[in-house]
């Protein structure tokens, strides 16, 4: 399988397909880069090097005791890009990973970037505060930590329900997708799953948004249980110069049926402009 080594010593697994300009992956909280394995495969169909990474502490990469903070993150996507010698690419991230391409683009960029996509986001920041007040209290954070500590099993099975919108009324949610979910969860160190909690609930994108000079389109549910809109997409896009900020009715955090083929089709169409 294909690693490269990042300066710590950290391995990050990657699948790499398709020909063509390169567009990255970045996947979301407790997942692995195989929650991208529908859009990998439609971007390679396309004309695009689709590459998408587990991130550290995740799925099959390395599972190491330091390092699980979001600079941390953004530089092993900047060895990733390295290694690869990438240009002229594109990002896409959803929900953790969409902090991390953002953070990857503003502090490693270096005019290799062309254009970012967005998918239920955490940026700017998830944490309330008195300068956030739409955002989400710590106490919730302080419970994920709990439910990962105490049964991480039943606890990943459990948000996945909401994740996907499950406990919405009408909801068509194979069993399968939330089973997914549980398997990707179950494949990330404890360590790192803790420390991923703070990393993509406290870190502030403000000044990294701001500093983007390039395209982002910026995707998000409407019915968003996971990461509000209100403290996300909708202050993300009063921060970036060259935002594009689509709302999809209903649709909740994790990217699946309808929502997911909808989106796919804006990202194919958004590369191509």
């Amino acid at each position: 399988m294909p690693y490269i080594t990042t300066p710590d010593g950290t391995e990050i697994y990657y699948t790499d397909l398709g020909e063509g300009k390169p567009v990255v992956l970045s996947h979301g909280w407790p997942l692995n880069s195989d929650a991208w394995q529908v859009e990998l495969k439609l971007l390679a169909d396309a004309g695009y090097r689709a590459i998408a990474h587990d991130r550290r502490g995740h799925g099959r990469s390395s599972q190491p005791w330091n390092g699980n903070d979001m600079d941390t993150y953004a530089a092993d996507l900047a060895a990733l890009v390295d290694a690869l010698e990438l240009d002229d690419l594109s990002l896409i991230g959803h929900s953790t990973g969409g902090g991390e391409v953002v953070r990857f683009a503003a502090q490693h960029g270096n005019g290799r970037v062309r254009k970012i996509i967005t998918a239920g986001a955490v940026p700017p920041v998830m944490v309330k505060s008195e300068s956030n007040p739409e955002g989400t209290p710590i106490e919730v954070f302080d419970g994920i930590r709990e439910g990962v500590l105490k049964d991480r099993s039943q606890f990943y099975l459990d948000l996945a329900e909401s994740f996907f919108g499950a406990n919405r009324p009408g909801s068509q949610v194979s069993a399968g997708a939330k089973y997914d979910f549980w398997r990707q969860g179950m494949l990330v160190g404890l360590k790192g799953a803790y420390d991923c909690v703070k990393a993509f609930s406290e870190t502030d994108f403000t000044e990294e948004l701001k500093a983007l000079d390039v395209p982002i389109f910026i995707a998000h549910g409407g019915d968003d249980q996971i990461v509000p809109i209100a403290a996300a997409a909708e202050k993300t896009i009063t921060l970036v110069s060259k935002g594009t900020l689509k709302v999809y009715d209903g649709a909740p955090h994790g990217i699946y049926g309808a929502y997911q083929e909808e989106l796919d089709r804006d990202i194919l169409a958004f590369l191509a402009e």
